[in-house]
C-alpha cells in the first residue's frame, strides 16, 4: 500500500511554478472581465514580504497592487495571494521550529494581523505573530 505523504509548508513554498498573466474571462472578486491578472507564485509573495522593513507593514491589497505593477498586469489574483501569504507564514514558522533564527525567517507578522481570518487559520496559533508585531511597534 502506498501512503500519501503530505507536503511540508516549505515544500509548498518552493513549488516549481512560474507566474501567469491571463485575461479575466468573467467578473470576480472586484476584478472586471477583460482585465489582465497576475497569478503569482508562493516564492514571489515570500520575496515581497521579506523586503518589508522592520516596523512597517503591508496588507494583501498593497502586495497585489505592487506585484501587478511589477509584472505589467492590471491586478493580482486575490485568492492565490491570500493562500500564498498563509503558505509563507506556515513555511517561516516551520523553519523557526527547526532552529532558524527569527531574523532569518520571512517576517509574516508584517502582513498578517492577529485579528485577521488568515491568523485564525495558522496551525501554530498567533502568539509569535502578536509578540513580533508588538516588538516592532506594528499596531
Amino acid at each position: 500500500m502506498c501512503a500519501y505523504k503530505r507536503k511540508t509548508w516549505v515544500e509548498k513554498l518552493n513549488i516549481d511554478r512560474k507566474p501567469i498573466i491571463e485575461k479575466v474571462e468573467r467578473d470576480f472578486a472586484g476584478i472586471k472581465k477583460g482585465q489582465t491578472m497576475l497569478i503569482p507564485t508562493p516564492k514571489m509573495v515570500d520575496t515581497y514580504i521579506r523586503q518589508i522593513q522592520k516596523g512597517k507593514q503591508a496588507d494583501a491589497q498593497t502586495i497585489r497592487k505592487d506585484l501587478a505593477a511589477e509584472h505589467h498586469a492590471e491586478t493580482t489574483c486575490p485568492l492565490t495571494t491570500g493562500i500564498f501569504i498563509r503558505i509563507v507564514a506556515e513555511a517561516a514558522y516551520e523553519e523557526f521550529e527547526k532552529g532558524q533564527q527569527l531574523n532569518k525567517i520571512t517576517p509574516f507578522w508584517r502582513v498578517i494581523k492577529e485579528t485577521s481570518a488568515t491568523a485564525k487559520k495558522l496551525t501554530f496559533g498567533t502568539e509569535l505573530l502578536k509578540e513580533q508585531r508588538l516588538k516592532e511597534g506594528i499596531i
